[in-house]
């Protein structure tokens, strides 16, 4: 049950308040969106709320990444060995990748160029978005929320973030990944081997190619609770201020042009 509906009046909707997130357009810039599909395939699409894009071309990284041994080809080519780099190398699946990738990488600057305009023409409509959303199973709302608690809960855990601000199907799909990639790369067992300080034990227990899937999921994670955060508490004060100028204050009140409001 929502406190609005949108009853398609409007053109363009900048927001849209669910019980499986809040869900909204903002100015982005292309060139960022493009390097987090370069980190990772899908991950500019998610910062897009593209989740159904950014979901195919995510799980299409890690099959296709793990079946070419691409990331055991760059621990190898890292540490000096690029006969092995090579040798390891599936053509077979890297032919396949790399369309892929620079697909990805293409896909998620065009989107992000075309939803800012769209922003722009929707935020000049200002048409009345839901603030609040209640159902059997969750309930959610527009507030505002401290972006520094977002980064850190990602910190512990991928995904923690993102429920925070009640991104419901990011955070779902992160902590997910976020299993399978400590249970095959056995990183947990490696950091207790750390803990009893075996550092040759933990060394060689962990799966390398596996493991390097985290850099880029934990820096997803920071960044997009953080950016979202930000923008949910910019979108909590348009909707607030757009409330109280129709309910509070007088339609004869008006500020006259190089007149100071005090």
């Amino acid at each position: 049950m929502d406190n609005y509906t949108n009853d398609n009046t409007a053109r363009r909707y900048r927001a849209h308040v669910s019980l499986l997130g809040t869900t909204q357009i903002h100015l982005k810039n292309p060139y960022i969106m493009a390097w987090w599909s370069a980190a990772f395939p899908g991950f500019g699409h998610l910062l897009l709320s593209k989740y159904l894009r950014g979901f195919v071309l995510f799980i299409w990284e890690v099959v296709v990444n793990i079946q070419s041994n691409l990331n055991l080809a760059m621990v190898y080519s890292f540490q000096g060995e690029i006969d092995l780099a090579k040798e390891v190398l599936d053509t077979r699946w890297l032919l396949i990748y790399i369309p892929v990738y620079i697909f990805a990488i293409w896909d998620s600057y065009r989107t992000t160029v075309d939803l800012n305009n769209v922003f722009v023409l929707a935020d000049r409509e200002e048409h009345k978005i839901n603030s609040f959303s209640i159902g059997a199973l969750e309930i959610n709302y527009l507030d505002k929320r401290n972006p520094v608690m977002a980064v850190l809960w990602s910190l512990f855990i991928p995904g923690l973030g993102q429920l925070y601000i009640h991104r419901i199907v990011t955070a779902f799909f992160v902590i997910i990944w976020v299993v399978v990639f400590f249970y095959y790369s056995q990183g947990l067992e490696a950091i207790s081997l750390l803990f009893l300080g075996e550092i040759e034990k933990a060394t060689n227990v962990v799966e390398s190619e596996w493991l390097l899937f985290f850099p880029s999921l934990y820096g997803f994670s920071i960044y997009d609770s953080y950016i979202n955060t930000v923008e949910n508490n910019k979108l909590y004060d348009k909707e607030q201020r757009k409330f109280f100028l129709e309910h509070y204050q007088s339609p004869s009140f008006k500020v006259l042009k190089g007149q100071k409001v005090k």
